[in-house]
């Protein structure tokens, strides 16, 4: 851990953790990085940091040249605009009244003040410090592993969600840790537990509750990260794994934060929703978990045929990288997970399906047509 905190000390000279680290970039290639760049020492970290993949890829230098971070992730074909505004954008009028596009869009402005007032009250510093006493992380990608090879089903991530924007409230009577065991004992592999406040009713205090609770599954915070210092803020609580989102972050925000993960040993799991956003992912090295979400995320409408349309002509290159693929969303019947394990899934995320019957954990056995063994 003392080397993560030597790189990140340094990094933020060039990389300040603010929103995004391409959101950074403005000010974090000045004509002083320009000549560090040049003449740093061969030995010395900033020579090491200045010939970094991250410091020198296309996203800098289109920063360098005054390239906006939206049109930067918009010609990556992300549509999600960002506002990186400490306040909420229902706020205010006239032209400063923004209006989003679609709920995502929403989400992701309103994480942004989250974020930022989260900050303002506990620095990075402080949060990377917390993250060190945290129970050490546990094999996310081995618990689905072994689950799908024990069962010969996809792997269950069991998710723990009170509500959502597209269904309201799914459980009135919300125990977090309840769930999180009943879960576990009817075979869960592992558990995803929502964080965001606003859109979902979910929380950290939740995750980190369930955590210390005795649960052995590995724990996926769901998150929507923009900010690495979320991430070291998830680590802290105790979560194994995270939550990246292609449809709203560019390629140089995946790289440096897998980056991120890897040295907390935590595992990412990059959610994509269509060809684009898997292509792009694909070419990022250091994969490991990819979730395939059958939920549009703009429309929330569900399509399950997702699933299968974008694994069909990528089988070859997955298998090659030793991707394990994750599907999510509308998955409600044996016969749903039939569906998606033929297409090439080896676990699944599932919450509302199990979340809305009075036993979220005899549902698990409904839902896969027979009992999990754990």
């Amino acid at each position: 851990m003392e080397s993560l905190l030597a790189v990140s000390s340094v990094a933020t000279v060039f990389f300040p953790l603010r929103p995004s680290p391409s959101a950074a970039l403005r000010s974090a290639v000045p004509v002083a990085a320009r000549g560090v760049r040049c003449a740093a020492a061969k030995d010395s970290m900033f020579y090491e940091l200045t010939h970094d993949e991250i410091f020198n890829s296309a996203e800098v230098i289109q920063w360098e040249s005054g390239k906006s971070m939206n049109a930067i992730a918009a010609a990556q074909g992300i549509r999600i605009r960002r506002r990186c505004q400490p306040r909420y954008p229902s706020e205010g009028t006239g032209a400063d009244r923004a209006i989003p596009h679609n709920i995502l869009e929403q989400i992701i402005w309103d994480k942004e003040v989250e974020v930022s007032q989260r900050k303002a009250k506990k620095p990075l510093q402080k949060v990377i410090e917390s993250a060190e006493h945290a129970p050490p992380p546990r094999d996310f990608v081995g618990a689905l592993d072994t689950a799908h090879r024990r069962n010969e089903v996809p792997a269950l991530i069991a998710e723990v969600k009170k509500a959502s924007p597209s269904r309201g409230v799914l459980r009135d009577h919300f125990n977090p840790v309840e769930i999180a065991h009943t879960y576990e004992t009817n075979g869960a592999a592992c558990l995803s537990i929502l964080t965001d406040e606003k859109h979902f009713q979910g929380s950290f205090e939740n995750m980190e509750t369930v955590r210390n609770s005795g649960v052995k599954c590995p724990v996926l915070c769901k998150e929507f990260v923009i900010d690495v210092w979320q991430i070291y803020y998830a680590r802290s609580k105790g979560a194994d794994a995270i939550l990246l989102i292609a449809a709203v972050l560019p390629d140089l925000d995946i790289k440096y934060m897998l980056r991120i993960c890897r040295n907390l040993g935590m595992t990412a799991l990059i959610e994509v929703q269509d060809d684009r956003e898997f292509d792009r992912v694909l070419k990022i090295d250091g994969v490991q978990l990819i979730g395939i979400n059958n939920r549009n995320l703009e429309t929330f409408q569900v399509d399950t045929t997702n699933t299968k349309m974008l694994l069909e002509k990528r089988r070859d290159i997955i298998k090659k990288k030793g991707i394990l693929v994750v599907g999510e969303s509308g998955l409600f019947t044996p016969e749903d997970i039939t569906y998606v394990h033929n297409t090439g899934v080896s676990a699944v995320l599932v919450g509302e399906s199990l979340l809305t019957q009075d036993d979220p954990g005899q549902a698990i056995a409904g839902l896969f047509g027979k009992e999990l063994l754990h």
